[in-house]
C-alpha cells in the first residue's frame, strides 16, 4: 500500500482500519460494503451534470392556489 496524505492522515492507516472492520463482518455484509464502495466510486462530484432550466416546459402545472394554506380537514385526516 502506498502512503498518501488524505485529510491529514496516512492512507495506509485508513485502509488498515477499513480492512480490520470489514474482516469482522459476515460474507453477506462484506458484499454489501463492496457494493456500496462501488456505488460511491461512481458518485464523483465531477460526474454530476449541471442542471439546465427549461428542458421540459409544460411538464407540470402549478396550481393557482399552491401557496394557500391547507384546510383543517387535510391536517385532521377528514375528507
Amino acid at each position: 500500500m502506498s502512503e498518501k496524505t488524505v485529510g491529514g492522515e496516512v492512507a495506509t492507516s485508513i485502509e488498515r482500519s477499513l480492512l480490520e472492520q470489514v474482516r469482522a463482518l459476515t460474507p453477506a455484509q462484506q458484499q454489501t460494503v463492496l457494493d456500496f464502495a462501488a456505488f460511491l466510486r461512481h458518485q464523483s462530484p465531477a460526474a454530476a451534470k449541471e442542471r439546465i432550466p427549461g428542458l421540459h416546459p409544460g411538464a407540470f402545472v402549478m396550481s393557482d392556489d399552491f401557496d394557500e394554506p391547507l384546510p383543517d380537514s387535510f391536517w385532521l385526516g377528514e375528507e
